[in-house]
């Protein structure tokens, strides 16, 4: 098609150019809707080097222009990853006329638009319905697409927190045991718990929780440490508590493990010489 753009001249005449905008405001109005990156569709890519090497503005003065636009006009949105404009009224006066070449060439540009969320902020203003509802279509796309993205990231959460139960139910397994009070699970209980998980069986674990609550609390065993729960799940110090270290007699007071060495008791007549 044609790469020319026309500017209706109520453009003069519309309260929000004269009333609100500078002149400055207008020139880069007048640049935004005829520039050589336009399309037929009203967004296109578009860099802020660019737009200030054809104006002769500086970097800093298209930031100030562009924010006006964008936050006081609200005429314009513009996204700084993809670096595509959209401009709210170009439809209004661009694509008043509709025909088979003109919608062919809306779907084609629409489809290369990488931010589908500026669609719906040009289609809005557009008069033609047949235009319009080509607008509309990848408005609903967007909005499916961002729909099942929120049930995705819902799913993902789902998952974790399903993930997250055997740590949280070993941490409440442990803290019933009174063996020490934890109030919350910190980063280091979450951190060695999930290793351990990689070495042992659930089961495993909680019955090395309960053996070690038993020796712990137990007249007939030596072992008196009292571990918090990170590092009692550290693999060194796990390792103790399993079946199969059978800690129940390795603990046990003259059992087959080893007990720390016992203090005798003080004889007075050995002083004698």
């Amino acid at each position: 098609m044609a790469k020319f753009r026309k500017v209706h001249t109520e453009f003069w005449d519309d309260p929000k150019v004269v009333e609100e905008m500078t002149p400055e405001d207008k020139l880069f109005f007048l640049y935004l809707l005829t520039n050589s990156n336009t399309t037929q569709i009203g967004i296109y890519q578009i860099t802020k080097k660019q737009m200030a090497f054809d104006t002769g503005y500086s970097i800093e003065s298209i930031n100030s222009l562009l924010d006006r636009f964008i936050k006081h006009h609200k005429l314009v949105i513009y996204n700084v990853e993809t670096r595509e404009l959209a401009i709210k009224n170009w439809g209004k006066y661009n694509l008043n006329r509709g025909g088979k070449p003109i919608e062919d060439c809306v779907r084609s540009e629409l489809n290369s638009v990488k931010d589908k969320t500026l669609i719906p902020f040009v289609g809005e203003r557009i008069e033609n319905s047949k235009i319009k509802g080509i607008y509309d279509t990848y408005h609903d796309t967007s909005t499916i697409r961002g729909q099942e993205e929120e049930k995705e990231e819902e799913k993902e959460k789902e998952e974790e927190k399903e993930k997250d139960n055997p740590i949280r139910d070993l941490f409440d397994h442990f803290v019933s045991k009174n063996i020490i009070h934890h109030k919350k699970i910190t980063s280091a209980m979450r951190s060695a718990i999930k290793s351990r998980l990689k070495d042992y069986h659930f089961d495993e674990l909680k019955k090395a929780i309960d053996n070690y609550a038993f020796v712990l609390n137990s007249n007939n065993h030596w072992f008196t440490h009292k571990y918090p729960l990170a590092d009692f799940m550290r693999d060194k110090d796990v390792r103790k508590f399993v079946d199969e270290a059978d800690p129940l007699n390795n603990f046990k007071k003259g059992g087959s493990g080893h007990e720390p060495p016992q203090m005798g008791k003080y004889d007075p007549s050995k002083d004698r010489f």
